[in-house]
This record gives C-alpha cells, sequence and structure tokens, in this order.
C-alpha cells in the first residue's frame, strides 16, 4: 500500500470530520481509527493483520455519520469506499497467505496473542533483564499503573513473564521457555 496515497486518505477524513458538530464523539472516533488504520497499514506485515477490524468499525461509523446529515452523504460515501478498497486489498493479500502454525507455550497450551504495548513490555524486559511497573511507566507515561499492572498480569497468565519479590520490591521478567 503507497504511504502517501494513505496519508491523504487519512487527511481527507480530518477535513470531512472537521464538518462534524465540535464535540460530537464520532468525530473524534473517526480519526482515532483512521490514525490506527494508517500507523497498522505503515507498519503491517503479512502475519498479523489486526488492521482488518479497525476497518470494519471505521465502515460502521461511516454509517452512522451518513444517517446524521452534518456533511454530504457524496463525500462520506467516497472516502468510505477508499476504506473499503484497503479492506478489499488486504483480505486478498492474507489469503494467499499460509495460516501461520499455531505456536506452544509451555504445558502445551497456545500461545496467545498479546497487543502492541504489551509486545513493548516483553522487549524492554529483553533489553533489560527484569523491570518495575514504575520503571515501565516511565517509558508509557500516558498509561496509568493499574493498567500496566494488568498487562504484567495478562502476561503472567499466559507464562511469558515471572515475577519475582513482593511488594515495593516487586520485579519482572522473561520467563524461560526452554524445556
Amino acid at each position: 500500500m503507497d504511504k502517501n496515497y494513505l496519508i491523504q486518505l487519512t487527511n481527507n477524513l480530518y477535513r470531512l470530520t472537521l464538518l462534524f458538530p465540535k464535540k460530537e464523539p464520532l468525530r473524534y472516533k473517526m480519526r482515532e481509527l483512521a490514525d490506527e488504520v494508517l500507523a497498522k497499514c505503515l507498519r503491517w506485515n503479512l502475519k498479523q493483520n489486526p488492521v482488518l477490524e479497525d476497518l470494519e468499525v471505521l465502515d460502521g461509523f461511516f454509517e452512522v455519520a451518513k444517517r446524521q446529515n452534518w456533511v454530504s452523504p457524496v463525500e462520506l460515501l467516497r472516502i468510505q469506499e477508499e476504506y473499503n478498497r484497503i479492506k478489499a486489498e488486504i483480505k486478498k493479500i492474507t489469503k494467499r497467505l499460509p495460516a501461520p502454525p499455531e505456536r506452544k507455550a509451555t504445558g502445551g497450551r497456545p500461545l496467545q496473542t498479546v497487543n502492541s504495548r504489551q509486545e513493548k513490555i516483553l522487549a524492554i524486559l529483553k533489553e533489560r533483564g527484569r523491570a518495575q511497573v514504575w520503571q515501565i511507566k516511565q517509558i508509557f507515561p500516558e498509561v496509568t499503573k493499574r493498567t500496566l499492572r494488568r498487562d504484567f498480569e495478562s502476561l503472567l497468565k499466559k507464562g511469558i513473564i515471572e515475577r519475582i519479590g513482593e511488594r515495593n520490591e516487586t520485579f519482572y521478567q522473561l520467563r524461560n521457555l526452554t524445556p
């Protein structure tokens, strides 16, 4: 997918949503999803395809926006069709790809997916060896400590990391998955 095309499409959506009422949540939700689609398409790898979900949600938002009569339905439809073309292109590409093999964690359980923030946390743990929540909070200032703790709990449940220590001396490190 062409980077300039994606940037222009995102820009067009921003211009179009300027005509929505200022405090209308749909204005900001559509922009947020357009930003996500742009980011995921630019860093898209053929093994994962989280952008399709965002495109489906964005398509639904377009349908809601059409019924509000804030802007010309023709303009909305034009941009919606561009996003649908991207979706069709991604589906066509992914249909030609073989299904990724199922990876197994310890105990024979399937390895569950992690979100992008959790992937970054894992990369930090790999680089540093171990870390505490407050150290990760410095890297993600926009994320609350509670959310980071939930991320660590999720990674613990999946068997990817382990907790060492208690209370203020709690550290997290990658779990050794080799038998």
